[in-house]
């Protein structure tokens, strides 16, 4: 039977339309379906309003900082002044530079790119055959790609519904006309995180309630232990292991009964993760599984039935946007020719944007000691030793590497200023399995937060040579016959 479209996209995200812009490249003929032009705005914002308080309050504590180095403003005593922050000016700023995004992604240029823009809420139908009905339209495709984003997951919380708690989505709409004097955030997702330092260094006094043994229980132990550290340096209460029991409105204020402590608080924020929007898809009817936590889908991403693909945040996992257009780039490859991609995780970097930064690549050495056991080798290798970081004042860092004898990088873990600009390095050399030798021969920029890479991969090599009496025998030979021939 002959279709209408070689790809039917059922949108409501960013990464829906990224990966129209990227089908109509290939020169295939693609339907988008658009349930509210508006909906991108409300789903996929929200790490990036995180992003900008985040930068906020970066700006805060460079001001602080300031005085250290001796610069000082005329009449002003750094010292008896303190920062405030004029919240409807914050969130001016940032809506304009979401605006400004958001522009690169318009419904409007995806037309004119070559994408039918069908809106409407679509549906799958399995009969007479499969289709996505819309606007009063059958939508007949060669292949169906489900990108329709998430929503933020509610925690089954006594008395939640009663207080006027925000999401990460919700929190650009926060009618606030100064910041919050108590803030508990609650949840272990990274924009919750970063949120958690951005608001402490704007002056609220901010408590982070997470119900996991550890701050970013998803990463590397040792760097998330630090990120933690440097929180609570900074006035952050972190309580780990910690569940909220209750939330209760008293007067003007609310509080929370975390564990056994009660908390009060003038504003909530959930960062408890999200849940898959697909409940108006009908996927029951085409035999689609999923759950709360996403849609099950195989390596290559079809679901169980063959022609329907899933990307992005409907699977569930960490919304990082290098992750969906990893799965956007499998997914289509798949879609539109053959099945034969996999996705492949282990090379796809992320970070976490606090101060210092969290970025990663790879296994953390828990997951490489499961499937390796001892026969990897961990090399360290701390921020405070580099010229970069003492004249930055950054010196909370370091630099994780986790490798096989032969040199194979297996995990990064950068902890550090900048590090999202960097682990990108890493992850090529990853991809093209280079090995810590190629590393070593890398020649970086001095003074630069890369020389740590540059460290570790000498790291390595001492290691090697210490693993192996055999070519250090060989080293030591060496040099005594150069030394016994050499001519007086």
């Amino acid at each position: 039977m002959a279709v209408d479209y070689d790809l039917v996209i059922l949108g409501g995200s960013a990464i829906a339309r990224y990966a129209a812009a990227k089908a109509v490249q290939f020169k295939a003929r693609v339907a988008l379906v658009e349930p509210d032009p508006e909906m991108v705005s409300a789903l996929d914002t929200d790490a990036f309003y995180a992003h900008s308080v985040n930068q906020m309050g970066r700006m805060a504590q460079h001001l602080r900082r300031a005085n250290e180095r001796g610069i000082q403003w005329d009449g002003v005593d750094p010292s008896q002044s303190s920062l405030s922050m004029q919240w409807p000016q914050g969130q001016t700023w940032t809506q304009l530079a979401a605006e400004v995004q958001a522009e690169a992604r318009s419904l409007p240029l995806l037309a004119a790119q070559g994408v039918d823009v069908v809106l409407g809420q679509g549906e799958f139908s399995p009969r007479p055959s499969l289709t996505v009905e819309a606007n009063g339209r059958s939508l007949h495709a060669r292949s169906y790609l489900i990108a329709t984003g998430s929503r933020p997951a509610i925690p089954a919380i006594e008395g939640l519904a009663a207080v006027n708690y925000l999401t990460l989505a919700s929190l650009s709409t926060a009618n606030w006309q100064t910041l919050p004097e108590k803030l508990i955030i609650i949840g272990a997702e990274p924009a919750g995180v970063e949120l958690a330092q951005a608001f402490a260094r704007l002056g609220s006094q901010v408590t982070l309630i997470i119900n996991h043994s550890q701050l970013l229980p998803c990463e590397d132990a040792e760097a998330a232990y630090l990120i933690q550290a440097q929180l609570e340096a900074e006035g952050i209460r972190v309580l780990t292991q910690t569940a909220v029991i209750q939330t209760k409105r008293l007067g003007h204020k609310t509080w929370v009964q975390a564990g056994n402590q009660a908390l009060e608080a003038d504003a909530i924020v959930l960062a408890t993760g999200h849940r898959p929007w697909v409940e108006s898809l009908n996927l029951e009817g085409v035999g689609v599984k999923w759950h709360r936590r996403g849609i099950q889908v195989n390596r290559q991403l079809q679901t169980v039935h063959p022609r329907i693909y899933a990307c992005g945040a409907v699977l569930g996992g960490y919304g990082f946007p290098q992750l969906a257009r990893h799965e956007v780039d499998v997914a289509l490859r798949n879609a539109l020719f053959l099945p034969t991609r996999s996705v492949n995780y282990a090379t796809v970097p992320w970070a976490v944007l606090t101060d210092p930064e969290l970025a990663r690549v790879g296994l953390t050495e828990a997951q490489a000691r499961r499937n390796y056991g001892d026969e990897i080798m961990v090399l360290r290798y701390p921020f405070k030793a580099l010229a970069k970081a003492q004249l930055r004042d950054e010196t909370t860092g370091l630099c994780k590497l986790i490798v096989k004898p032969t040199g194979e990088i297996l995990g990064a873990h950068l902890v550090g200023g900048d590090m999202s600009e960097f682990i990108g390095t890493i992850a090529l050399a990853m991809q093209h399995t280079l090995s810590m030798d190629a590393i070593a021969n890398l020649q970086t920029v001095s003074p630069s937060f890369s020389e740590v890479l540059s460290h570790a991969a000498a790291d390595w090599q001492q290691q090697r040579r210490d693993r192996h009496p055999f070519w250090r025998d060989c080293l030591e030979n060496w040099f005594n016959l150069r030394r016994s021939w050499s001519r007086k």
